[in-house]
Protein backbone atom coordinates (compact mmCIF):
# COMPACT_ATOMS: atom_id res chain seq x y z
CA UNK A 1 0.00 0.00 0.00
CA UNK A 2 1.73 3.48 -0.97
CA UNK A 3 2.64 5.70 2.11
CA UNK A 4 0.32 9.23 2.49
CA UNK A 5 1.99 12.30 2.91
CA UNK A 6 -0.03 14.31 5.71
CA UNK A 7 -1.86 17.70 4.76
CA UNK A 8 -3.11 20.31 7.69
CA UNK A 9 -6.45 18.42 7.49
CA UNK A 10 -5.22 15.07 8.63
CA UNK A 11 -4.41 17.38 12.06
CA UNK A 12 -6.78 16.87 14.65
CA UNK A 13 -6.83 18.61 18.18
CA UNK A 14 -6.48 15.64 21.04
CA UNK A 15 -8.72 14.36 23.47
CA UNK A 16 -8.95 12.66 26.20
CA UNK A 17 -9.24 9.20 24.94
CA UNK A 18 -5.99 9.97 23.18
CA UNK A 19 -4.23 10.08 26.31
CA UNK A 20 -2.76 6.94 27.06
CA UNK A 21 -1.17 6.98 23.01
CA UNK A 22 0.11 10.42 23.85
CA UNK A 23 1.91 8.73 26.51
CA UNK A 24 3.15 6.14 24.63
CA UNK A 25 4.81 8.45 21.69
CA UNK A 26 6.15 10.42 24.52
CA UNK A 27 7.90 7.26 25.76
CA UNK A 28 9.30 6.09 22.08
CA UNK A 29 10.89 9.51 21.92
CA UNK A 30 12.82 9.66 25.09
CA UNK A 31 13.53 6.07 24.47
CA UNK A 32 15.23 7.40 20.92
CA UNK A 33 16.96 10.07 22.58
CA UNK A 34 18.65 8.19 24.86
CA UNK A 35 21.08 8.87 27.70
CA UNK A 36 20.95 9.61 31.04
CA UNK A 37 19.42 13.08 30.69
CA UNK A 38 16.62 11.95 28.66
CA UNK A 39 16.15 8.15 29.75
CA UNK A 40 18.51 7.82 32.94
CA UNK A 41 19.42 4.01 33.62
CA UNK A 42 17.90 4.51 37.73
CA UNK A 43 14.46 5.84 36.31
CA UNK A 44 11.37 3.77 36.24
CA UNK A 45 8.12 4.19 34.72
CA UNK A 46 6.29 6.13 37.30
CA UNK A 47 6.60 9.17 34.85
CA UNK A 48 4.56 8.30 32.52
CA UNK A 49 1.12 7.96 34.72
CA UNK A 50 2.19 11.55 35.72
CA UNK A 51 2.17 12.87 32.35
CA UNK A 52 -1.04 11.46 31.71
CA UNK A 53 -2.26 13.36 34.87
CA UNK A 54 -0.87 16.14 33.35
CA UNK A 55 -1.80 15.60 29.75
CA UNK A 56 -5.67 15.32 31.27
CA UNK A 57 -5.23 18.25 33.05
CA UNK A 58 -4.22 20.46 30.20
CA UNK A 59 -6.15 19.24 27.86
CA UNK A 60 -9.49 20.32 30.36
CA UNK A 61 -7.72 23.60 30.32
CA UNK A 62 -6.75 24.16 26.98
CA UNK A 63 -3.60 25.79 28.41
CA UNK A 64 -1.42 23.60 25.81
CA UNK A 65 -2.40 22.88 22.36
CA UNK A 66 -1.63 19.11 21.65
CA UNK A 67 -2.55 18.19 18.13
CA UNK A 68 -2.84 14.34 16.59
CA UNK A 69 -2.31 12.71 13.42
CA UNK A 70 -4.27 9.65 13.58
CA UNK A 71 -2.54 6.22 12.07
CA UNK A 72 -3.92 3.01 11.70
CA UNK A 73 -4.48 1.35 14.65
CA UNK A 74 -3.25 4.31 17.10
CA UNK A 75 -1.70 7.41 16.77
CA UNK A 76 0.84 7.96 13.77
CA UNK A 77 2.09 11.34 15.32
CA UNK A 78 1.68 14.54 17.94
CA UNK A 79 2.84 17.82 18.50
CA UNK A 80 2.50 20.10 21.61
CA UNK A 81 2.85 23.53 22.36
CA UNK A 82 2.26 25.96 25.39
CA UNK A 83 2.62 29.58 25.73
CA UNK A 84 4.36 31.05 29.03
CA UNK A 85 3.77 35.02 30.12
CA UNK A 86 6.59 36.13 30.75
CA UNK A 87 7.53 40.35 31.16
CA UNK A 88 7.37 42.16 28.15
CA UNK A 89 10.81 43.74 27.00
CA UNK A 90 11.99 45.15 23.49
CA UNK A 91 12.51 42.09 22.43
CA UNK A 92 9.85 40.59 23.59
CA UNK A 93 7.06 42.98 22.59
CA UNK A 94 4.19 40.84 24.50
CA UNK A 95 6.36 38.89 26.63
CA UNK A 96 4.38 35.85 25.58
CA UNK A 97 6.83 32.49 24.29
CA UNK A 98 6.04 30.05 22.76
CA UNK A 99 7.12 26.44 23.84
CA UNK A 100 7.17 23.63 21.46
CA UNK A 101 7.27 21.32 24.01
CA UNK A 102 7.37 17.48 21.67
CA UNK A 103 6.75 16.44 18.08
CA UNK A 104 6.82 12.98 17.71
CA UNK A 105 5.96 10.36 15.07
CA UNK A 106 5.47 6.59 15.25
CA UNK A 107 8.47 4.68 13.47
CA UNK A 108 6.00 3.36 11.33
CA UNK A 109 4.59 6.31 9.81
CA UNK A 110 7.95 8.61 9.60
CA UNK A 111 9.00 10.01 6.40
CA UNK A 112 5.26 11.42 5.42
CA UNK A 113 4.75 14.80 6.23
CA UNK A 114 3.47 14.50 9.62
CA UNK A 115 5.62 16.29 11.68
CA UNK A 116 5.44 19.20 9.17
CA UNK A 117 1.99 19.26 9.06
CA UNK A 118 1.96 19.20 12.98
CA UNK A 119 4.41 22.20 13.60
CA UNK A 120 2.63 24.29 10.93
CA UNK A 121 -1.06 23.79 13.02
CA UNK A 122 1.08 24.98 15.84
CA UNK A 123 3.15 27.83 14.49
CA UNK A 124 -0.69 28.81 13.36
CA UNK A 125 -1.97 28.40 17.41
CA UNK A 126 1.36 30.49 18.55
CA UNK A 127 0.25 33.52 15.67
CA UNK A 128 -3.36 32.93 17.22
CA UNK A 129 -1.88 34.13 20.40
CA UNK A 130 0.77 36.77 19.22
CA UNK A 131 3.49 35.15 20.71
CA UNK A 132 6.58 37.04 20.60
CA UNK A 133 9.00 34.14 19.91
CA UNK A 134 8.90 30.03 20.12
CA UNK A 135 11.49 28.11 21.33
CA UNK A 136 12.29 24.71 20.84
CA UNK A 137 15.02 21.75 21.05
CA UNK A 138 15.60 19.99 18.21
CA UNK A 139 16.84 16.23 17.77
CA UNK A 140 19.28 16.05 15.48
CA UNK A 141 16.94 14.51 12.72
CA UNK A 142 14.39 16.93 13.57
CA UNK A 143 16.55 20.19 13.22
CA UNK A 144 16.26 20.31 9.53
CA UNK A 145 12.64 20.60 9.39
CA UNK A 146 12.80 23.04 12.31
CA UNK A 147 15.28 25.12 10.16
CA UNK A 148 13.40 25.15 6.79
CA UNK A 149 10.35 26.59 8.83
CA UNK A 150 12.02 28.97 10.19
CA UNK A 151 13.78 28.54 13.19
CA UNK A 152 17.18 30.11 14.09
CA UNK A 153 20.04 29.30 16.25
CA UNK A 154 18.25 30.51 19.71
CA UNK A 155 21.21 34.21 20.85
CA UNK A 156 21.06 32.81 24.50
CA UNK A 157 22.76 29.65 25.57
CA UNK A 158 20.79 27.11 26.77
CA UNK A 159 21.90 26.27 30.44
CA UNK A 160 19.57 24.16 33.06
CA UNK A 161 19.63 23.03 36.49
CA UNK A 162 18.23 20.23 38.41
CA UNK A 163 17.69 20.30 42.32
Amino acid sequence: MPQRTAHRSDIRPATEGDIAELVRLRASLFEHLGGDYFNPASGDNSWQGALAVVLKEQLATGAMRILVVDGDAGLAACAIGSVEQRLPGPHLRSGRVGLVIGVVTDPAHRRRGHSRALMRGLLDWFREREVSRVDLYASHEGEPLYRDLGFVDHPDPALYWRP
